[in-house]
């Protein structure tokens, strides 16, 4: 095949293959193991990847692509020279690149599918970006940092009919499987109470911003990582990791975790919207009955409470708890003193009529309680496993790309993604409600209007119905020059 052909969308090339297969049948069949060796993979079975964000959890992310055998690691994008060296150096023949609309625009004919490891702000414009181009994207989680971009990601999955995965492997693991075929089987009953808890925040949270200005490292383009974020000096020790901690840039323990954890109720429940939404944060005093208030900043712990509708797996709505901050539930009177809730600092609890199970993080170690029911309960497996599990999660979206739009199942899409996502963000409404303040009447003080209410979701119009002030966050405004298509 000449340079030309090669650049053809994936689509002509299959075509272009499957024409030349056929005019040459009729002289010669040739197994292909005999034309490339044994162990010899067809161009048409590779997959091209362009990646955006390769340090840190995008390093560890194209790392298990390449392993899967089927992936050319072809392009990489980092606004930040130090984090992306590792990679750049694991892959040398791959082009670099600092602006990611740079390499869209210049190298999209060469490529099949992108991966986005951004800070969550970034998400949905990188994402989308390619989408539009009809390649197929694997997104970290969590999918978006807003409600509306959740949204609008899932219908451009089936618009742009582009494989999709999002980036929570735990979605690949046995055990959610496992607690699907328990609870089909009608094993704990029916569901209609979840806990799930994490220790995170493992950075700083409820704090000032840093009035302290720094210099850029000569490595890192800030203007480039700050993208559809306001203009802000830069501040030490926001990047690589702590940007979690503010709205401007991430979600906090529910962006980073939730996904996680939240991943199996989901799929086990069939749960798709919330219907209403209550939370409760903790307060940080900075002197004696004197309140902190740092908006820009997630609180260090919250409990949420969502409210979903009845699914086709449920017999009535079903109630699901958040907790964050080392907050955590009861214990269930069926486990032991000293036997492990969740995995310790992590957790998800389903309460059933007829029983309950957990499972840790990632939807790992699923088991019945009392444990010693899990000995005695066996059940048909009815749903295929990933192999490698979690590992696993990467070689899926691979091979699926490889297959192409709707030939094969994949464990978190966009269309199991995007409503999940917009679940985490709906709690988040909540939470940054909690510090929306109006100056009282009487000249002093403030009040709170979005605490200690519940607020009620109107999910055809995407919209909060019962406390308007906190309908501001559903979808942001970027930067200029960061938006994109439907999302500017």
């Amino acid at each position: 095949m000449n340079e030309k052909d090669k650049n053809l969308p994936d689509n002509s090339r299959r075509d272009f293959l499957k024409n030349t297969a056929l005019a040459v049948a009729g002289f010669m069949i040739v197994p292909r193991h005999v034309l490339g060796g044994r162990g010899f993979v067809a161009p048409s079975d590779r997959l091209t990847i362009a990646s955006i964000g390769v340090g840190g959890k995008g390093e560890s992310d194209i790392a298990n692509f390449f392993k899967s055998g089927k992936a050319d690691i072809a392009y990489l994008c980092d606004v930040d020279e130090k984090r992306a060296a590792k990679t750049v150096g694991n892959f040398p023949k791959a082009k670099v690149y600092k602006d990611w609309r740079q390499m869209l625009d210049k190298e999209s004919k060469n490529f099949d599918a992108v991966s986005v490891s951004t800070p969550d702000h970034n998400h949905a414009v990188a994402a989308l970006g390619a989408m539009q181009l009809g390649k197929h994207v694997y997104v970290q989680k969590p999918l978006t940092h807003d409600l509306y971009e959740a949204r609008v990601l899932t219908n451009a999955a089936k618009k742009y009919k582009v494989v999709t995965q999002m980036g929570n492997q735990g979605a690949s693991n046995d055990g959610v499987r496992q607690m699907m075929e328990w609870y089909d089987d009608g094993i704990i009953g029916n569901v209609h109470t979840i806990y799930s808890w994490t220790n995170r925040p493992v950075w700083p949270q409820g704090i000032p911003w840093s009035t302290n200005k720094a210099e850029v490292p000569k490595t890192l383009d800030w203007d480039l990582w700050l993208g559809t974020a306001p203009q802000k000096d830069y501040v030490e020790k926001l990047v690589p990791f702590n940007w979690r901690g503010w709205w401007d840039y991430g979600t906090g323990a529910l962006g980073d975790m939730g996904c996680h954890l939240l991943e199996a109720p989901f799929r086990v429940l069939d749960l798709q919207y919330v219907s209403d939404v209550q939370a409760s944060v903790g307060t940080v005093y900075v002197d004696e009955f004197k309140q902190g208030y740092f908006p820009e900043s997630v609180p260090p712990s919250s409990h949420v409470t969502m409210t979903f509708p009845k699914t086709n797996k449920t017999k009535g709505p079903v109630v699901v708890h958040w907790m964050d901050g080392g907050i955590q539930p009861e214990r269930p009177e069926e486990l032991g003193p000293n036997e492990m809730f969740g995995d310790g600092g992590n957790g998800t609890l389903f309460i059933g009529t007829k029983g309950k199970m957990m499972c840790s993080t990632y939807g790992a170690n699923a088991r019945l309680l009392p444990l010693s029911k899990n000995e005695q309960v066996k059940v048909k497996q009815k749903y295929a496993r990933v192999p490698g599990q979690a590992e696993g999660h990467y070689a899926q979206w691979v091979e699926g790309c490889i297959a192409g739009y709707g030939k094969t199942q994949l464990s978190s899409p966009f269309e199991i993604a995007g409503p999940l996502t917009e679940a985490l963000c709906m709690a988040n409404l909540a939470i940054r409600g909690y510090d929306i303040r109006k100056p009282r009447t009487t000249g002093t003080g403030f009040t709170y209007p979005g605490r200690y209410v519940k607020l009620l979701w109107d999910n055809q119009n995407m919209k909060v119905t019962n406390f308007d002030d906190v309908n501001q966050f559903v979808r942001r405004k970027y930067r200029d020059g960061f938006g994109v298509g439907e999302l500017v």
